[in-house]
């Protein structure tokens, strides 16, 4: 009895990753930081829901409802949804209406609801559709190209794209792939020197930040019920030019 939270990659560019999640007799657990959109589907009690989820600059508390079943996607770095501003979403979301046993509706109009293996063929038509979108600025600066623009004028648009700094987004990134180090076994002092942090009190403090837990948790399992997949493949966290605080 618990959180079974798994995750998968995806062969799309708008995707980050597709998760899964089954709870039985769990009432909360720790969320943890995220770059990124998403949207969150789960079925209670016969009863199905679906969400917006916005990027969150911290960890936190999130509820769980017992039984529940959930799919979730969440969205590539920079990639935003038409119908609300991203900076909006930020340590929160938005329930979405008109929700039924098969379909939800998103930007005025009824979709089906995807299972987790639909991910991709849902965000396809998403993208035909326009609904999912993404500023082509901010697209070169994430894959490493420095566009001719004012250093104000990318963080500005950067912003508006995310939600966050580009400071903030190397940040998070990076602290979720330490926790995902450290819950395989990795010791601190090897994901320091893996991941550059100064040192292990550096280390440490990005994870009570962004992941609620210390490295002697998330290698042994402490500290209660987490979203975090141990068995998730890691990358490196988005490369930036924006130097690490």
């Amino acid at each position: 009895m618990g959180l079974s939270f798994e995750t998968r990659e995806s062969d799309s560019p708008w995707i980050d990753i597709v998760w899964t999640c089954r709870s039985e007799e769990v009432t909360e657990m720790t969320s943890v930081a995220s770059e990124t959109v998403g949207l969150v589907f789960w079925e209670q009690r016969g009863v199905a829901y679906a969400s917006v989820t916005g990027p969150e600059n911290k960890c936190g508390t999130a509820p769980v409802p017992e039984g529940a079943h959930f799919v979730g996607i969440q969205f590539a770095v920079g990639t935003a949804l038409r119908m609300v501003a991203t900076p909006e979403l930020v340590n929160g979301g938005v329930l979405l209406p008109d929700v039924g046993s098969r379909t939800f509706a998103l930007d005025g109009e009824h979709r089906e609801t995807p299972a987790a293996d639909d991910a991709e063929a849902l965000v396809r038509r998403l993208v035909r559709d326009g609904v999912l979108v993404r500023d082509p600025l901010v697209a070169d600066l994430l894959r490493g190209h420095r566009p001719a623009a004012a250093e104000r004028t990318l963080e500005r648009r950067f912003r508006a794209a995310t939600g966050l700094t580009q400071g903030a987004v190397r940040q998070i990134g990076r602290a979720r792939t330490a926790a995902v180090l450290l819950a395989g076994g990795e010791t601190a002092s090897a994901v320091v020197d893996k991941l550059e942090y100064y040192d292990e009190p550096h280390l440490a403090r990005a994870l009570r930040k962004y992941v609620g837990r210390t490295a002697q948790q998330l290698r042994t399992g402490g500290g209660g019920n987490i979203a975090l997949d141990p068995d998730q493949r890691t990358t490196s966290y988005t490369s930036l030019l924006t130097p690490l605080e």
